[in-house]
């Protein structure tokens, strides 16, 4: 999950009555004991954790272990007897791994260097070696002050900054008081799509191109997090944006100590070397999709995901090893029951997510909606999730309706705790009376708060119902969201449990409630909120 967005999503709530609709269906409380027994007492949430991390490792989407994923991911569906269990393809570009790499500074002295390649950037084809020059470089703009300057070189573009020290413990759950305090409303602001952005080239592709030309060796950035983590995350996985010039991220106290003596009469060589693999032979990506079949309703279903995909600096365990055993687990809990519920339950694990959600993008334009083009020929060449918000009218497709609600994990290893309504009153009003049952257990907040950055979003974006439940933050933000930490160690057994029997209860719910949640209209083009706003 991309971090910087969920951050900034506007935290919006609203108080709610415990009373729900009469249209509501109770939870079922008898079938709830049988979840939280299957759930605490015979739980295989961590087994299936340890598999996808420790055995499998990082899932870069289309890479050898990605393809591991999908495949045993199946099968355990399979083994729990799910049925229609299926891989979902749609297209993505290439895979790409790392086989190995190594980053030391030959000069002022010898110095081995935390580092990683960053993702689909190519191989240096052995060892190379070069001095460094400082060379910050965040937009096009800055490329002219060092035309000229860095043929031979292996330029450093991140201009270096003082560094942080923590002030606050990096683990947290939220309190009592951080709940009860989300209880302002505020409204949602619009404005018109500015269509010409669209047409700008991603910055990552056009420095590629600037470094190629300038006849660098290779090009380095600081981590953007102290404390020696990686990340290594990166573009160019699109079979006609593919990158030329080999790129490493280094540990922010190792670059800051190169900078520094770059300033010197010691200005330091580097030797770099990484060797990786890209994979084309299939530039499809797979979503996993398995059901358990309802008994009537007549093809509606509710649905339950997470991404199987992560970034390779590690095993991917808090992002999103843990909501995707979580989903699995919810299925074995349920399909170990015997359940026949009205509605089809389904269960997915997207694919792509890391790189822009992907994988449940797809399934919205394939099964629920698609836009109109914005007919510009330039810009409807453009990949989908770029133009996908800036494209009006919705679009229903046949099965628009059928989805009836959509429950997201992917904020980490936390306890479950509530969830976001998204700004659904009236869903909101109903979940209330749902997770009741859930007091005991820390989840009984109802919020109108929308988050963004995950896989329900652009069900959102089509006025399907789609929820993300909220969870404790843990240290998912301040150590191991895409570093080269999130293993397996970070999970919290408990917490999954927690979060798996929550899951479970609250599908069946869904599935078996004598009217489906409340729907928000298909939106329409807004009106801009301030329509004498320049630009406007």
């Amino acid at each position: 999950m991309r971090l910087a967005a969920l951050l900034s999503a506007t935290a919006i709530a609203l108080t709610l009555p415990l009373a729900a609709p009469a249209a509501a269906q109770a939870p079922d409380l008898q079938a709830i004991n049988g979840i939280i027994d299957q759930g605490f007492n015979h739980s295989e949430v961590m087994q299936n954790a340890a598999w996808l991390t420790d055995r499998i490792g990082g899932r870069m989407t289309n890479s050898p272990q990605m393809r591991e994923a999908e495949a045993w991911a199946q099968q355990r569906f399979r083994d729990y007897g799910l049925t229609n269990v299926r891989a979902d393809p749609f297209e993505f570009g290439r895979g790409w791994s790392i086989v190995r790499s190594s980053a030391r500074m030959t000069t002022p002295r010898p110095l081995d260097l935390r580092a990683i390649p960053i993702a689909w950037t190519p191989g240096t084809n052995g060892v190379v070696s070069a001095p460094i020059v400082v060379a910050p470089m965040s937009t096009a703009g800055d490329f002219a002050r060092w035309r000229g300057q860095l043929s031979g070189k292996i330029v450093l573009i991140t201009t270096p900054n003082e560094g942080s020290e923590p002030t606050e413990p990096a683990f947290r759950r939220l309190t009592d008081e951080d709940l009860a305090g989300r209880t302002a409303y505020n409204q949602p602001t619009h404005s018109h799509s500015n269509t010409d952005r669209l047409r700008e080239a991603d910055f990552a592709s056009r420095l590629d191109a600037f470094l190629q030309e300038e006849g660098a060796v290779a090009f380095v950035r600081m981590s953007q997090r102290d404390g020696g983590l990686l990340h290594g995350t990166g573009s160019g996985y699109r079979m006609d944006d593919q990158r030329r010039t080999p790129g490493f991220e280094i540990a922010a106290e190792d670059y800051r100590r190169l900078a520094r003596l770059a300033r010197t009469d010691a200005a330091p060589a580097l030797e770099l070397m990484s060797e990786v693999r890209f994979h084309e032979e299939d530039i499809n990506a797979n979503n996993i999709l398995a059901d358990i079949p309802g008994t009537s309703r007549s093809g509606e279903y509710v649905m339950a995901g997470a991404h199987l995909d992560s970034w390779a600096a590690s095993d991917g365990a808090v992002d999103n090893a843990a909501g995707s055993v979580v989903v699995m687990e919810a299925a074995r809990i349920l399909r170990s029951l015997g359940v026949r519920p009205k509605r089809t339950i389904r269960f997915a694990l997207w694919n792509g997510e890391e790189q822009g959600l992907w994988g449940s993008l797809a399934y919205v334009d394939k099964y629920l909606a698609t836009r109109a083009p914005l007919g510009d020929e330039q810009l409807d060449a453009l990949p989908n999730n770029r133009t996908w918000r800036a494209r009006w009218p919705i679009q229903p497709r046949a099965g628009h309706g059928d989805l009836v609600a959509y429950f997201n994990m992917d904020n980490g290893s936390g306890r479950i705790r509530g969830i976001n309504a998204e700004g659904n009153v009236a869903a909101a009003a109903v979940m209330a009376d749902w997770f009741k049952p859930f007091e005991s257990l820390g989840a009984s907040t109802i919020s109108l708060r929308t988050s963004g950055s995950t896989d329900h979003v652009y069900m959102q974006t089509v006025g399907v119902p789609g929820f993300q439940f909220i969870q404790d933050p843990l240290d998912y933000g301040a150590r191991l969201h895409h570093t080269s930490i999130d293993s397996y160690d970070h999970l919290r057994a408990d917490d999954l449990r927690q979060a798996a029997v929550i899951m479970a209860a609250i599908l069946l719910t869904a599935a078996n409630s004598d009217e489906p949640l409340p729907r928000m209209p298909l939106p329409t083009r807004p009106n801009p909120t301030d329509p004498f706003a320049a630009g406007n």
